[in-house]
């Protein structure tokens, strides 16, 4: 071999490559302690208002008459808050739960009070119709392409209209006679002390968590709600389940109906719009509590009870009437802002895990 001569160019040095720092990694038990302050610190939060109110206003907060009166006021905006977790889990929102609401309890009073029905069927009959509007709403959304927003905002406009149309813009307001006495203790009656109607809402969460958590169903919700586009690469038959999704939701919105029709005893065309705003709040602050990032029914169910005892203790307290609507869109804004979050952390976080094919992914036979 001959040297290279002088005037031959001598190759240029490979540019070293730039030093990647690691990443930083937090310490298990740094990573332990965010989890559980994500998943009960709403928990955490509820103990210590409770905890508060009783010291400020000992003589009345921390009584059972209280304890029992809450429950009954905030049995049905926890009845509607888990109605509405079930859509949220698929990544939609039905926004004609409030109309849905009122257009069910003047159907009950209707049916039992002009129609002279049976009130065991009438109940019934609502219910069912509650099932049957959801699934409109789950057809509308998901064969004609409308945002759920778009598309249950404008169904709920047409239940109110049925509601006006039913009621004549009056209430319903029963005979001398009243209403039928097992009717009015489907609300009223007592069970262990406290109201049946906390009852109603631990068997529903009982019911919305066995499904989410429990069952194929729940798991296929949550797909959808992420990731629609590898859930239908899965096999999941996304329309189908949304569907589902938005007939459950009318399903409870029924059976809520019908329990306010039997608290108020009388039809009021325009009572369901004030258990909107209440019902969507729970419900997206329960996605950041117990299984933080995802609409679930505990973390629903803690959210619910944390506004309970807010909304209890800042009025036995003497504030202002508009207080509640301040505290109650207050409270959309800081649970919208953490549920969004905490999906972002989420997604960073799967994006810094090993990436799966799709043949990792539970394939789904419709």
């Amino acid at each position: 071999m001959t040297p290279p001569s002088a005037s031959s160019p001598s190759p240029s040095p490979s540019p070293r490559p730039r030093p990647v720092r690691p990443a930083r990694e937090r310490t298990p038990l740094s990573r332990r302690f965010g989890h559980l302050v994500g998943a009960y610190g709403l928990l955490a939060l509820t103990a210590l208002l409770f905890l508060a109110f009783s010291l400020a206003l000992p003589d009345t907060f921390p009584t059972l008459d209280n304890i029992s009166a809450v429950l009954s006021s905030q049995s049905i905006p926890a009845l509607l808050a888990l109605g509405a977790t079930i859509p949220i889990a698929t990544g939609k929102f039905d926004l004609s739960i409030g109309y849905g609401l009122g257009l069910a309890h003047v159907m009950t009073m209707q049916l039992v009070v002009a129609e002279g029905w049976p009130w065991p069927l009438a109940c019934l009959a609502v219910v069912l119709g509650g099932a049957v509007v959801g699934a409109v709403n789950g057809v509308v959304v998901e064969f004609a392409r409308i945002d759920s927003f778009i598309a249950t905002l404008g169904t709920g406009s047409i239940m109110y209209a049925f509601t006006g149309w039913i009621t004549g813009g009056a209430r319903i307001v029963p005979g001398p006679n009243g209403l039928p006495a097992g009717f009015t203790a489907l609300y009223d009656s007592r069970f262990l002390g406290l109201p049946v109607s906390a009852f109603y809402v631990l068997a529903l969460t009982a019911v919305l968590w066995l499904l989410l958590e429990r069952l194929p169903l729940g798991r296929y919700l949550y797909v959808i709600g992420s990731n629609p586009r590898a859930a239908d690469l899965v096999g999941i038959p996304s329309r189908r389940y949304v569907i589902h999704a938005f007939t459950g939701s009318g399903l409870v919105v029924g059976i809520a109906g019908v329990l306010l029709a039997a608290q108020q005893q009388l039809g009021n065309p325009s009572v369901g719009m004030d258990y909107l705003l209440p019902a969507f709040v729970g419900a997206l602050l329960g996605s950041t509590a117990i299984r933080p990032g995802r609409a679930n029914a505990l973390g629903t169910l803690v959210a619910v009870t944390v506004l309970a005892i807010g909304l209890a203790g800042i009025g036995q307290l003497g504030a202002q009437f508009w207080v509640t609507p301040l505290f109650n869109g207050s409270t959309l804004l800081i649970a919208v802002g953490l549920a969004g979050y905490e999906a972002r952390r989420q997604l960073r976080h799967r994006r810094a895990q090993p990436s799966r094919s799709l043949h990792d992914l539970p394939r789904v036979t419709p």
